[in-house]
């Protein structure tokens, strides 16, 4: 990576994307920055028109439709964003020779495996979101194949935006019981250690294709909370194990969304630090 590359963010107020300014501003990366109000993906107009204009050298799409429940009934509203918008912006930077990293999910899997998804493992979603990510991931590694990175991550958080974290402290305040599934299990994961490897990916000129940036280990939500909650310095015990049928939702969750990281091999990087560590990093457990 150039000393100066030239950097395009999309979906500037999330929460991913605020770690992201964050690091490339303090480091003195020229960085473009836009919301949903200043580029909507399913415009391919104004896609390839923005891009062009703003001739990147690395692009990072954090722009997605999120909204895993809703996407249950707008399957099509959420591929417009999630698929074909991912399409068009990764033909846009084709067309200048640019990189771009694609943030994915860890519902690109069925969830019914006991050991972490490598990579390469077949991908078989169970829910509409699911679906729509994937389809997002092939756009990027079909037309982007020398220069295209998807980034799958997991259980996100940070000190912006709704999250479980900000959201089991704020419960922490509010309830002396929580409710919390113990039956889902996965990997916590820091939008700031994600920011910092999409750099240090980008950095040392990666191989395309593939990388599973989660926090490593494992946890339930159950767990995490507990975890939440002694670092507030609350009762852990206050935090109540319940199982998934108790919290009927419109989309199915994967049971089992661990990921592995041999993919970092390729990169010469280390996978990423243990979750416990990473939420007593992030330092920031203000309730959201």
């Amino acid at each position: 990576m150039k000393p100066t590359s030239r950097w395009l963010v999309t979906g500037a107020s999330g929460m991913l994307a605020t770690e992201l300014l964050s690091r490339l501003r303090a480091a003195g990366h020229p960085v473009l920055a836009f919301g949903r109000d200043d580029l909507d993906l399913r415009d391919a107009s104004a896609v390839h028109h923005l891009v062009t204009a703003c001739r990147p050298d690395i692009v990072v799409n954090c722009a997605a439709w999120t909204a895993v429940d809703d996407a249950e009934t707008h399957e099509d509203e959420a591929f417009a964003v999630n698929g074909a918008g991912v399409r068009t912006l990764a033909e846009a930077c084709g067309r200048l020779g640019a990189r771009m990293v694609q943030p994915s999910s860890d519902y690109v899997f069925d969830g019914t495996a006991s050991d972490p998804y490598p990579e390469d493992a077949r991908t078989c979603p169970v829910n509409a979101y699911g679906r729509t990510k994937l389809a997002g991931e092939r756009a990027v590694l079909e037309v982007l194949p020398h220069s295209g990175y998807v980034v799958r991550t997991a259980w996100l958080y940070a000190a912006t935006g709704h999250n479980f974290v900000r959201t089991m402290a704020r419960l922490e305040r509010e309830k002396p019981v929580v409710d919390v599934v113990g039956d889902q299990v996965g990997q916590p994961t820091w939008a700031g250690d994600l920011a910092g490897r999409i750099l240090g990916l980008t950095a040392g000129g990666a191989p395309p294709g593939i990388y599973h940036a989660t926090n490593s280990g494992r946890t339930s939500w159950y767990g995490l909370a507990r975890e939440i909650f002694e670092l507030l310095g609350a009762d852990p015990g206050r935090v109540k194990e319940v199982s998934s049928a108790d919290f009927p939702r419109p989309a199915r969750r994967p049971a089992y969304g661990v990921l592995g990281h041999g993919g970092w091999g390729r990169a010469g990087l280390p996978p990423m630090r243990d979750w416990r560590e990473a939420l007593r990093a992030s330092g920031r457990l203000g309730p959201g």
